[in-house]
């Protein structure tokens, strides 16, 4: 099976995705992995959010960036139940277009993401966020896999993004230097070793 959509269901996706939007204020990007510590736009304001009915998990097959086909690795979704804490951003109402463009390219390289609006709770309200969460359809999902099959994953990945053990890593980095416990991933860190 391969890896990537085909460009033309990618780019019709795309384009169904930017016709059905109605900017007419700032917008709200919710991070939950590595658009934490990179979102990689400008933003006017960032708050520590609390996403309830979702939580993050290494619920991806990496194909690309931290494993390939033949030996992948494991990277972050938001997959449904639970709860999750994150970063929301908030983006002005000029850049808002531009920086759907970029997470788009960012995130939908595989379509392993499904974008939604989703409500999470931060100090100044419930801003309604753009948000990628995983799609169980997709044959990269990997919900459900046992702890020990998870470290495997993570401890053999690698890709263009470098090792999946420093992804792992650099992610309960940053979680930790802002706040965020996330016992699940120290677990995981602590099995997968540095």
């Amino acid at each position: 099976m391969s890896d990537r959509p085909s460009s033309e269901n990618v780019a019709q996706r795309k384009k169904a995705f930017f016709e059905s939007l109605r900017i007419e204020s700032d917008i709200w990007v919710f991070g939950y992995g590595s658009l934490m510590w990179n979102p990689g736009f400008k933003h006017v304001e960032a708050r520590q959010a609390l996403l309830h009915g979702w939580h993050r998990s290494f619920c991806i097959y990496s194909h690309r960036y931290r494993g390939t086909p033949e030996c992948p690795g494991l990277v972050l979704g938001l997959d449904r139940g639970g709860s999750c804490k994150g970063m929301a951003y908030r983006v002005a109402r000029a850049r808002a277009l531009e920086v759907l463009d970029y997470l788009w390219d960012r995130e939908m390289v595989n379509g392993v993401y499904t974008p939604r609006i989703l409500y999470p709770r931060t100090a100044g309200g419930r801003p309604p966020c753009h948000a990628y969460t995983v799609d169980r359809t997709h044959h990269q999902y990997a919900g459900g896999l046992d702890e020990r099959e998870m470290v495997r994953l993570i401890r053999q990945g690698f890709g263009l993004g470098g090792h999946n053990r420093e992804y792992l890593a650099n992610t309960v980095r940053h979680l930790d230097g802002l706040g965020i416990s996330d016992g699940s991933l120290h677990r995981l860190l602590s099995l997968v070793g540095e």
